[in-house]
């Protein structure tokens, strides 16, 4: 019946439009009309009259994308494929067949198989390369990383045929792998960094982070954990909820944690039950310029609430709360809903200008230009912003981001232009990926153990003669050679730590470059 009435309107609306003088089609398109009765003639005119084919779907698409255009920078607008890929690191998991890995030379070679997931449990192990999938050939044909994703992945209990090539066996190797879910984590590191202290880092506040926070928790206090660095450097946020419960374990009961509010959405209170495993011990909270959301809730409420100390540098300031919008075809809006505030009145959101998304994007080089990355004293607030703590009475400021208790500078002396560079063009990665597909037995039997290797491993300075002849050949220079002799010593460091990863965990990687993480020092000194 709705069909029927669609095309009677379309063939009443294409007559009008095309008989009636333009002063009428005017008069009809407008006069009386709502804007969403506009928008819905305007879309139908356009694809039923136009002079050429149009793509009616873009059409519309484009159309969401300019209406939210014009409002905050956080309403988006996402297709289908973008949605799927956008929750599966917030969902924590995915179906697929297990397996870390990353491309060398259009060969993808596998960096560590799940423990206990499908690839493992078939024989597939680190450093083998999968060149064929259902016999079709992904090695060597300049396929996307992404369509070779799309190959590996399927429904769990589906099964895939994989082509590996393994160091030391002739013949090409054939795996049958059923696809399972595979875990996402969402906590990057968990370990005793001097003894009563525990570290936990939380890449990302999704569906499991709570119960994988507990998890190393719990593991830590059997160590003897008494205080605890949480990091949350470079931590995007993710689920309001989530940072809700992590939150909670610090806090007493009825303490306010996080409060939304909106226009039309009313005021909604989050408070902690009391039932927390972590309300007594020092606490510090690490916080940059790329934590936000989430995240920054967190923070907000342990520095609020006077449960402990920030150090760091100012948060992100992302402080708008999104309702998901799901459309028919599997496509999202992302809307603006309402603020967060802290406990004590803070709004998180930093300042910016509707539809003005340039200059929004740009605040990280703002705050770089105008000092505040490297001096506190280039950090101003006006008396407006000024909150005060909710036990010790502190001053706290509002006006985006939480400001640290403790400001630590951005070491531009280590980061150099050199170095960002080489990053950059993936040069460090690529190295590290050859030196550890080529050592990876040798390694393993020399250093047993993470602490041989973090205590005795050197980097052969051919990987470094590497890196430097390939950057010469990429038009990749140092400046002078005093910006190379400063480069070294972290560009040492960050591929140790890297071979350091691919040989055990994310954890091991971040107990070496925590040695030169200065807000991690600046905390440990604060504990001491």
């Amino acid at each position: 019946m709705n069909n029927n009435r669609t095309k009677v309107f379309v063939f009443l609306l294409f007559y009008l439009l095309t008989f009636l003088p333009l002063r009428a089609q005017f008069r009809i398109n407008l006069g009386g009309s709502s804007p969403l009765r506009k928008l819905q003639i305007a879309e139908m005119a356009i694809n039923n009259l136009y002079v050429d084919t149009v793509n009616e779907e873009k059409l519309v698409e484009d159309a969401i994308k300019g209406m939210l255009k014009e409002l905050d920078p956080h309403s988006t607008y996402a297709n289908a494929k973008e949605v799927k890929a956008m929750n599966e690191p917030l969902q924590g998991n995915f179906d697929g067949i297990g397996v870390q890995f990353n491309m060398v030379e259009d060969t993808l070679l596998v960096i560590q198989p799940t423990t206990n997931g499908p690839s493992e449990k078939v024989g597939i192990v680190a450093g083998d390369r999968i060149v064929t999938v259902n016999d079709t050939a992904i090695a060597g044909v300049k396929m996307s990383k992404e369509e070779i994703m799309k190959r590996l992945r399927g429904p769990r209990g589906t099964k895939v045929k994989l082509g590996i090539v393994r160091r030391s066996v002739k013949e090409m190797l054939y795996f049958t792998v059923k696809r399972d879910k595979i875990p996402v984590k969402s906590i990057d590191a968990v370990y005793m960094i001097r003894p009563q202290v525990g570290y936990i880092r939380i890449g990302s506040f999704g569906a499991t982070t709570h119960k994988e926070f507990m998890e190393g928790v719990e593991k830590l206090k059997a160590q003897g954990m008494h205080d605890l660095i949480l990091d949350l450097q470079d931590n995007g946020g993710g689920y309001l909820q989530t940072a809700v419960q992590i939150a909670n374990e610090f806090l007493q009961r009825n303490d306010l944690i996080v409060y939304t509010d909106g226009l039309r959405a009313k005021r909604t209170e989050y408070k902690a039950d009391g039932n927390g495993k972590l309300l007594s011990g020092k606490v510090i909270v690490l916080v940059n310029e790329l934590t936000a959301s989430a995240a920054e809730i967190v923070s907000g409420a342990i520095q609020d609430q006077d449960r402990g100390t920030i150090v760091g540098r100012r948060s992100f300031g992302k402080g708008l709360v999104q309702r998901p919008v799901d459309l028919p075809d599997g496509s999202m809006i992302r809307l603006t809903i309402a603020h967060y505030y802290t406990p004590a009145g803070r709004c998180i959101q930093k300042p910016y200008k509707k539809g003005d998304l340039k200059e929004y994007e740009m605040d990280f080089e703002n705050r770089l230009k105008h000092g505040e990355l490297t001096n506190r004293d280039s950090i101003h607030f006006v008396d407006s912003l000024k909150c005060l703590t909710l036990r010790k009475q502190r001053t706290v400021y509002g006006g985006g981001g939480i400001m640290p208790d403790e400001f630590v500078p951005l070491d531009t002396m280590q980061y150099t232009r050199f170095h960002r560079q080489l990053a950059a063009k993936s040069l460090i990665v690529n190295a590290n990926l050859k030196y550890i597909d080529n050592q990876r037995k040798l390694l393993k039997k020399q250093y047993p153990t993470f602490e041989s290797f973090r205590d005795h491993f050197e980097l052969p300075q051919s990987v470094i003669d590497g890196i430097l002849e390939q950057a010469e050949k990429e038009k990749v220079k140092p400046k002078d050679d005093e910006e190379l002799q400063r480069t070294l010593p972290y560009l040492r460091l960050q591929l140790k730590s890297l071979v350091a990863r691919d040989l055990w965990d994310m954890s091991e990687y971040f107990q070496l470059m925590n040695a030169k993480n200065d807000i991690v020092q600046r905390a440990l000194q604060l504990l001491n």
